[in-house]
């Protein structure tokens, strides 16, 4: 864009976009289903077809759902790809300081700040980011049907349309009329849940083919960005100086509540993953052999490179003569091949891939880096300094991403289930372990303390002491297998779930003891993996820098993370304690702003601890897919976090549907990526540059916490509460559901308290009401002060906190609709009870929005018109598919009520896919 040229009307483009490019699909699949002879369901297609707000429910036919979800994907696609598209060309007009959040802006903001170059650059070395993938049972559609998707999104992402001859026009129109009958004879409902290997499969997409990908564009636009800034290059040439990026994940390794999670899966997957990663190193080496077609004619030889070349011959012996019998007069190319012989994995084409140990492989991912490094190394000597970083250097990277393990396993387990598993093994070791819950917590940590200083564990290896303890047992002695065989790098953490006391921790040592998780020096026992505390409930919040304070001021804590520093560098020696903090939980128990407010006092409590001890605290944040559970704009999350709480260091997990949505395509992985890349990299600048304070409205914030809390516990501790919620929400018919291998219920019990976090969410978002994303925010506010309303206004703009949870807020208004809601509560058999909760929840809802539209000084349609129009263009076919699923569910209940099962369970199909379509419109789950 040339000076003094107006900016574009991004907003415009980007709808015209969508429209040009949603007109095209939903007209090819109208072609295919008449094609298929389907015409009744190709004139009910949203958009471009009828209206379909003038259909009556028994109207509708049978498969619409199907149809509906169909459509609603395309429109998913559609946006994302207009998205990726406006971007572009902003960046293009306007440079790369253009795009919120992005390096480019980033670093010119910092430029602007006065931050020197030499303080950004020594913040990008410390940086590191580690998304951690899980399997809740969020994501509502068949990874057949993903597959798909990702099909469907190749074609929308190619070559535009308008400048395409007409040839290959056709043939684009054919390709996406072909993917478009695979998606609809595949069908988007799950049959049968879904088995951890699915949710395996899944995962390794992402881990496997996803990420090593992506890892070079973001590289690619950092050094883009900091050439752009004036920064010099030269100090990104080496790669111990970039960003680090790792992986996690849940899948095989998160028994919680999932029974199925067994010693042999874990091992299994541990062994999946290891797999997974040489089957990535080997691509990226076969593709480098591919490029170094160097003539040794060409250029003179390094004796460096023939030295290496020759030891790696020797240590393979035979096998290396095939190898050099070839390329004689291309060393790099023999080189690289060498390389490839020494990985220790057989390929079998259309089979899984095998793992082998001959003589020779490599056995760590330092090995194979220091071989790369020298490669580079004997490139730079001959002045092929442009080969060694664009050939070399990337695949440096992806051994850093991946490693020799793929992605880091955490192990999560609750802590009642280590009480449990503590008990038994008092009881089998003639100890009476049947009253521990009766003990009071000093005695437990006396006990615990006691055990601590000696080696000796319970029982001998081969004895069992009952369910819970063999299984947690089983468990770690296939983590010490692991470790004793390839080290630890591929393990994560031992992460307990509900932990609110000292002795949740400490009982975790003790029962690592027992498998052979620990090593035994001369100061004490350390634990050779990390425990790491998950603080969920506000009061465990409230209670967690106390129960981390004493867990570090234990010896055997302290031992243990200096032996995690020191023996296996995981922390870059420094002291570090991983802290992991849940958003469901505290949400689902206290409402929207008493759980955020009490997730940001913990943090700011617990980096202060952090600072008080000199351990660095690793902040784990457990956010899901919805407001409610603390998603966000990435940007604006890591904005809002406490001051001097975020150390270049954070993990944060990915969950269910919002994996697909955000990493699922190159240019989307791409872009989420770098906003959580740069966010880190930025915001901890700006943490490190102020000394921590307390807010100056935290009174004021507390009291409106409380106000909302005490509003929404009114709601849920209402008599005859969870009648009125099990009718007017889907709640029964998810909990027949197969969109995860997971229960919905931690031990079954037919409790709120029980019911996980994510059905809770996912029901209320289905039947419109949002409650978890809003409920309380107007009680709260208006409870305070017209002078303190005043001051909430004021800083609305300037505390990154509050605007971000009350943008939240507000975007979970937004997603609500008064009839539908209505429609669903008219499920309720008890009108009295329908009417006295409905009354209660449309009077919050009001006062929310006016409380809102309050602070901001006008209303959502004046200051969000782009937010309403995209929810505008969801609405009317949303409104078909919500009257449809009530029907069914009303339909559904009537068999069940009657005891006719075998009816109930032949329509629940169909109901199924209602739901389904409807989280794909609403694109989310829980």
């Amino acid at each position: 864009m040339t000076k003094g040229q107006p900016a574009s009307d991004y907003v415009t483009i980007g709808f015209e976009k969508i429209e040009r490019d949603l007109r095209f699909f939903i007209e090819c699949l109208g072609e295919v289903l008449r094609e298929l002879g389907h015409s009744d369901l190709a004139s009910h297609l949203p958009w471009f077809g009828s209206d379909p707000t003038k259909f009556e429910t028994e109207q509708v036919p049978g498969q619409i759902g199907l149809v509906y979800s169909i459509a609603f994907q395309i429109l998913n696609m559609v946006e994302e790809n207009a998205a990726a598209y406006v971007r572009t060309i902003r960046e293009r007009e306007s440079g790369l300081i253009a795009e919120r959040g992005l390096w480019g802006e980033r670093f010119a903001k910092l430029k602007a700040e006065g931050v020197p170059e030499s303080v950004i650059g020594e913040m990008l070395a410390r940086v590191r980011v580690e998304p951690v993938l899980t399997a809740h049972p969020t994501e509502a559609k068949r990874l057949a049907v993903l597959d798909q998707h990702r099909s469907l999104f190749a074609l929308l992402s190619g070559p535009d349309r308008e400048t395409l001859p007409n040839s290959e026009l056709h043939s684009l129109r054919a390709k996406t009329k072909a993917a478009l009958e695979r998606l609809w004879r595949t069908g988007e409902i799950l049959l049968e849940k879904p088995t951890l290997t699915d949710e395996r499969r899944n995962v390794f997409h992402y881990l496997r083919d996803v990420f090593p990908s992506v890892l070079p564009a973001l590289d690619e636009r950092l050094e883009e960005a900091w050439v752009a800034a004036g920064f010099d290059a030269s100090h990104l040439r080496d790669e111990s100086k970039l960003p680090q990026v790792r992986f996690g994940t849940w899948v095989g390794g998160d028994r919680d509540g999932h029974p199925g999670v067994t010693a042999e899966v874990t091992a299994e997957t541990l062994e999946r993953l290891r797999a997974n990663a040489f089957v990535v190193l080997r691509q990226q080496l076969v593709m480098l052999a591919e490029k170094l077609s160097l003539s040794q004619w060409m250029q003179p030889l390094p004796a460096s490179l023939v030295a290496a070349r020759d030891k790696l011959a020797e240590s393979l012996g035979e096998k290396a003569r095939a190898v050099l019998s070839t390329n004689t007069s291309e060393p790099w190319r023999q080189y690289v091949e060498l390389m490839i012989d020494r990985l220790p994995i057989e390929i079998v084409p259309h089979r899984i891939s095998q793992l082998r140990a001959d003589p020779g492989s490599y056995e760590r991912a330092e090995q194979l880096a220091a071989d790369l490094g020298i490669l580079r190394d004997s490139l730079v000597e001959v002045g092929a300094q442009r080969l060694a970083d664009s050939d070399v250097r990337p695949v440096l990277r992806a051994v850093q991403l991946v490693g020799f393990h793929l992605a880091q396993l955490d192990i999560r387990q609750n802590s009642v289930f280590h009480v449990k598993a503590l008990s038994q093994l008092m009881d089998a070791s003639g100890l009476d372990g049947s009253q521990w819950e009766e003990w009071t917590e000093n005695e437990r940590l006396r006990f615990l303390e006691k055990e601590l200083r000696s080696p000796r564990p319970f029982l001998h290896a081969s004895a069992s002491a009952g369910p819970e303890a063999d299984a947690v047992l089983g468990c770690f002695r296939t983590l010490a297998a692991h470790i004793a065989r390839y080290g630890a790098d591929g393990i994560g953490a031992l992460i307990v779930s509900m932990t609110r006391r000292l002795s949740d921790l400490l009982i975790v040592y003790v029962l690592a003891r027992e498998a052979g998780l620990t090593r035994s020096l001369p100061e004490g026992l350390v634990c050779v993996l990390p425990v790491v505390p998950l603080f969920e409930t506000l009061d465990d919040l409230e209670a967690a820098p106390s129960i981390l304070g004493a867990f570090l001021d234990e010896p055997m804590t302290r031992r243990s993370l200096n032996f995690l520093a020191w023996n296996w560098g995981r922390e870059k020696l420094s002291l570090t304690q991983q802290v992991m903090v849940g958003y469901s939980d505290s949400n689902k128990d206290s409402g929207i702003f008493a759980s955020q407010w009490g997730l940001q006092k913990a943090q700011a409590r617990l980096a202060q601890l952090g600072r008080d001890t000199g351990i660095r605290i690793r902040f784990f944040h457990g956010r899901g897919g919805t407001v409610s559970r603390g998603a966000g704009p990435t940007h604006r999350f890591l904005e809002a976090l406490p001051n001097n709480s975020l150390s270049g260091d954070i993990r944060l997990t990915e969950q269910g549907e919002t994996i697909a949505q955000k990493f699922g395509h190159f240019v989307t992985a791409t872009y989420n990526l770098e906003l959580l890349l740069a966010g880190v990299a930025a915001t901890t600048i700006d943490h490190e540059r102020s000394a921590p304070v307390t807010p100056p409205l935290a009174p004021v914030l507390e009291r409106l916490s409380r106000a909302s809390q005490q509003s929404y516990r009114r709601l849920l501790d209402a008599e005859d509460f969870i009648t009125f919620y099990r009718q007017a929400t889907p709640i029964d018919a998810l909990e027949h559901s197969r969109i995860g291998s997971r229960p919905s219920r931690r031990t079954g019990n037919p409790s709120l308290a029980d019911l996980r976090a994510i059905p809770w969410v996912f029901s209320w978002n289905q039947s419109r009401f949002y409650v978890p994303g809003w409920f309380g925010a107007g009680s709260g506010l208006k409870a305070l002060t017209e002078t303190e309303l005043a001051d909430i206004k004021d800083q609305l703009r300037t505390w990154p906190f509050l605007y971000y949870v009350l943008t939240n807020i507000e975007a979970s208004i937004a997603s609500t609709d008064l009839e539908l809601m209505q429609a669903y509560a008219d499920l309720v058999e008890d009108t009295s009870l329908r009417d006295r909760f409905m009354k209660i929840i449309i009077d919050e809802w009001n006062l929310t929005r006016e409380m809102l539209e309050k602070l901001r000084g006008a209303s959502m349609a004046e200051r969000r018109p782009r937010m309403l129009r995209t929810l505008k263009l969801r609405a009317d076919a949303l409104r078909v598919l919500h009257l449809q699923e009530i029907h069914l569910l009303k339909k559904w209940r009537g068999y069940r009520k009657a005891g006719d099962e075998a009816a109930a369970e032949k329509m629940l199909p169909d109901l199924l896919l209602s739901i389904n379509a409807i989280a794909s419109g609403l694109r989310t789950t829980g």
